[in-house]
């Protein structure tokens, strides 16, 4: 009799204890979200998304990245292993392999393929070195809780679905369809494959991208036509309407549109349902990744009208995300966080233009400069592997087929380089790897440091200065200055409380809280520290 009360009472503790968890939680990142977008469009706002979470919810106003390159891949592998590039591995949405001589991408297999479309499906999140709260989650109550990642790009629903989810979905440039890998599953599951059936990327581009207001509300914008942006496809202009039809057969065209956004809430919708996410006491993770604010905002800049329409109309679509999840899950049983993956900086042709710091450089420069530089001192060869992520990868082979002194070499590139006028600093790798810094920006490049994947040489460029192998218009973001690290982070729901704090945050902080909120494991490699504002 003892014993069965016993067993009673076990089971009655463990009903309680995941009752005292919200159902689902759901991480919601937004590609290259300046926090200032909140304050700048905040009239313009509706009541039941930004607002909403902001109101009802607690926002960190002075949240950073804490470490460079701001990059999406390292930006989302940051918010869901709690820990920055030097742990978690993804040191850029590409980096170099000396090994095979050439750039990867930072989720890139090889051994996996495609799923459902034609194109951008070999890829896995086994580059990501630590596990992630996603990860935990599954850990903790032995893969009965779902996790399911949605995003337009690849890298924005793997890595934050962690290593063994229930599915993590993208779209596919080619065939227009929402895909998945085989590293995950041999088929699509039938409701993706239904929403493959409505064609919805042709439905979008087949109507004109007009503004969602009249165009007098756009006045925290500069004029819609301006030298400061780059066509969506040649011959279309830079000013509304854009002319969709015109290439609708370009099923790729459509990431530089608000209407992904669209695409992505609405396989997010039929995730909750399909998968029959927060229907039982084991909480479960939906990861919703909205990236057309960046493809955007990459073309038009943060003053553009299509950045301020795009975010009107991302309001709209997290409205009625929430209310869908109020409906299906419960007012008040999930538990939403609301964060970007990086900022971006001005158009410096439109800050030079306004007497503001800001100019240009060119990468092919760079390594022509070096070439030239290194092969005065040492003889001729190619000493450039690669230069990416601000970071030069010599070629070590060569060095050491010569019998050169690899330091002297390391040194002469530094000196070439901050002779420049646009690099404010320059290390050789060895120095950053000690991670002795103290200075802001120089502890965020060590934070970005991995001595396995990193190049030889790491340099920082002057502020709101970019590459321009893509033309003078449009924006960018990789840097440690603030335009590109303050980001929102917002907690709403199950567990928060209505507030806001001053306190300078990091975006490894999130993982630990959530992983606190939900009381189970903190990721493997966490580094940050949990909000305290939301335990008091």
């Amino acid at each position: 009799m003892r014993k069965t009360f016993s067993l009673l009472l076990l089971s009655f503790t463990l009903i309680l204890s995941a009752q005292e968890k919200p159902k689902l939680v759901v991480g919601i990142v937004v590609d290259q979200m300046r926090y200032d977008y909140i304050s700048r469009y905040w009239s313009d706002f509706e009541d039941g998304g930004f607002k909403r979470l902001i109101e009802g919810g607690f926002l960190f106003r002075n949240a950073h990245y804490d470490y460079m390159p701001t990059k999406t891949g390292p930006g989302h592998a940051s918010i869901f292993t709690g820990t920055t590039p030097a742990r978690h591995g993804i040191v850029g949405n590409d980096w170099y392999v000396p090994a095979i001589g050439r750039n990867i991408n930072c989720v890139e297999d090889t051994t996996a393929t495609v799923v459902g479309g034609v194109s951008n499906g070999e890829v896995s999140p086994r580059n990501v070195k630590t596990t992630t709260i996603t990860d935990e989650l599954r850990l903790f109550y032995n893969f009965n809780s779902k996790v399911i990642g949605i995003s337009l790009k690849d890298r924005g629903a793997v890595i934050p679905a962690g290593h063994n989810p229930t599915g993590a979905y993208w779209y596919d440039l080619q065939s227009g369809n929402m895909i998945t890998s085989s590293y995950y599953r041999n088929n699509l599951p039938d409701w993706i494959k239904e929403y493959n059936k409505q064609k919805r990327p042709a439905f979008f581009l087949s109507k004109k991208w007009e503004l969602l207001r009249d165009e007098s509300v756009y006045n925290e914008s500069i004029e819609d036509e301006n030298p400061y942006e780059q066509e969506l496809r040649k011959g279309m202009g830079v000013t509304f309407p854009h002319d969709l039809p015109s290439h609708k057969k370009d099923l790729s065209l459509l990431k530089y549109t608000p209407f992904t956004n669209t695409m992505i809430k609405e396989v997010a919708m039929k995730a909750v349902i399909a998968e029959e996410l927060g229907m039982d006491t084991i909480p479960d993770f939906l990861t919703v990744s909205f990236s057309a604010t960046d493809d955007i905002g990459h073309r038009f800049g943060p003053r553009s009208m299509e950045v301020q329409d795009t975010y009107l109309r991302l309001d709209k679509e997290i409205s009625e995300l929430l209310s869908y999840l109020d409906e299906k899950v419960g007012k008040g049983q999930y538990t939403l966080f609301l964060s970007a993956d990086h900022g971006a900086t001005d158009v410096p042709s439109y800050m030079h233009k306004n007497k503001m710091p800001g100019g240009y450089h060119n990468n092919g420069f760079i390594k022509n400069m070096l070439t030239d530089g290194l092969t005065k001192k040492f003889g001729e060869g190619k000493w450039i592997s690669s230069i990416i992520n601000e970071q030069v990868y010599l070629n070590k082979a060569l060095i050491s087929e010569k019998g050169i002194d690899f330091k002297e070499v390391k040194q002469h590139s530094i000196d070439l380089l901050m002779q420049e006028d646009y690099i404010v600093e320059a290390f050789d790798a060895d120095v950053v790897a000690l991670r002795m810094f103290t200075d802001p920006s120089l502890v965020r490049l060590q934070n970005g440091y991995d001595n396995k994947r990193c190049g030889d040489i790491l340099y920082i460029l002057s502020p709101s200065d970019l590459n321009d192998a893509w033309g003078r218009q449009g924006t960018d973001h990789r840097t440690p200055y603030t335009y590109d690290t303050h980001i929102p982070i917002i907690f709403y729901g199950y567990g928060i409380k209505a507030g806001e704090s001053l306190r300078p945050v990091a975006i490894t902080d999130i993982a630990p809280t959530v992983s606190l909120l939900l009381n189970i494991s903190l990721p493997s490699g966490a580094s940050g520290e949990p909000l305290k504002e939301l335990f008091e």
